[in-house]
């Protein structure tokens, strides 16, 4: 057996994209001076946890970490998924979001449909709320040809920071390749759905949130409905806190969206926020106006997604067929980019960028990589 030639990486950027990609494309990598020159060097516990999940899920992979965490080296193995038995912990150092974008992509062209729990963070400020994922990753799933029977995100309990407590279930079925998409009409909002949300906290948040948040959108939309998602005990997990998610549907089926989740440490004597914490907190009535703001501004960007999924809606175009897809986004995100240069390093492959002059949306058209699930022969 000959050597093992690993692509050479630098640095902690981009950690997720190039694990992903580097098992879609079964490229070895070899990534140095991860943080080497920051106080704590090294790969974090996130990081960590997303290689042991992506161990999880395929065989025959090989990891191996210096003792300083700096250096990694990643052997793709055989994408597997299935149905896990032992839910996976991801930690509190960032949300169940996190992991899932990478996860769900990765797992379209496992051998088996994938079932998993996932423990940890549900919602915080960091990373889309599974929320977000439900009402909005799926459906652009669809979008390339996954089909909608076995997918399905359940949320069994919240998680908020700093202890979370949220688990997840993700049901994933498997395709042999996806569909080459032409979607650059974002249409209309026909509609506002949404969820409020509230762990340990008195249920009037929910009900602050949802009446400040229809005072911006009901002039605007007349069909809005928001649903209250309050819990109590084990389902609320282990911290306090609340925040709401909105999802626009416009005429030509598109979801865009937006969230905001705030959250602080539990009072040691009571369920409840200490009194020093709530004054820390935004109040929900700001909640409601600043999430419906946002999300007035994604629509405003003239794109079939919002900003937080354009690196989403890159991947799965340059994994499609070599069929050409052409799609239009707002004004591209730093993470779009970031996805398009992690592609190109990748996969070798480019997109055509054209801004559009009267706006601030740009298209992009590129011929897919032709990724297929060679595992497993799909009906």
């Amino acid at each position: 057996m000959g050597k093992t030639a690993y692509k050479r990486l630098l640095g902690s950027q981009s950690f997720r994209q190039r694990l992903l990609l580097a098992t879609l494309s079964s490229t070895p990598v070899l990534i140095e001076d991860i943080r080497a020159d920051e106080t704590w060097p090294g790969l974090r516990n996130h990081e960590i946890s997303l290689l042991r999940l992506f161990e999880t899920v395929c065989d025959d992979c090989h990891v191996e970490i210096n003792e300083t965490g700096t250096k990694l080296k990643y052997k793709p193995g055989t994408i597997i998924g299935g149905r896990q038995h032992s839910a996976h912990d991801c930690g509190v150092s960032r949300s169940i979001g996190y992991f899932l974008e990478p996860l769900i992509v990765l797992c379209l062209f496992a051998k088996h449909p994938l079932t998993i729990r996932l423990k940890g963070i549900t919602n915080d400020s960091k990373d889309p709320s599974v929320d977000i994922f439900k009402s909005t990753a799926l459906p652009i799933l669809k979008r390339f040809g996954v089909p909608s029977e076995g997918m399905e995100l359940k949320i069994e309990s919240r998680g908020l920071p700093p202890n979370g407590g949220g688990e997840v279930i993700l049901s994933l079925p498997v395709v042999q390749s996806l569909s080459a998409v032409s979607w650059i009409d974002e249409g209309f909002v026909k509609k506002i759905r949404g969820t409020t949300f509230s762990t340990r906290v008195s249920v009037q948040f929910e009900n602050s949130m949802i009446k400040a948040t229809r005072g911006i959108i009901n002039p605007l939309v007349s069909d809005v409905h928001i649903f209250s998602d309050h819990r109590s005990g084990p389902q609320a997990g282990n911290s306090p806190g609340y925040g709401i998610s909105l999802v626009a549907e416009t005429t030509s089926g598109c979801f865009i969206s937006a969230d905001t989740a705030v959250s602080h440490a539990r009072d040691d004597d009571t369920s409840s926020l200490a009194d020093d914490a709530k004054g820390d907190l935004m109040p929900p009535e700001d909640i409601g106006v600043a999430t419906a703001n946002s999300l007035l501004g994604e629509i405003g960007q003239s794109g079939v997604v919002d900003s937080t999924h354009q690196g989403l809606l890159f991947l799965l175009c340059a994994l499609c067929p070599q069929d050409v897809s052409k799609v239009r986004v707002g004004k591209l995100s730093q993470h779009g980019v970031e996805t398009l240069r992690n592609i190109r390093d990748f996969l070798n492959l480019k997109f055509i960028i054209k801004p559009e002059p009267n706006s601030q949306s740009v298209f992009l058209k590129c011929v897919g990589y032709g990724m297929k699930n060679l595992s497993r022969k799909v009906s």
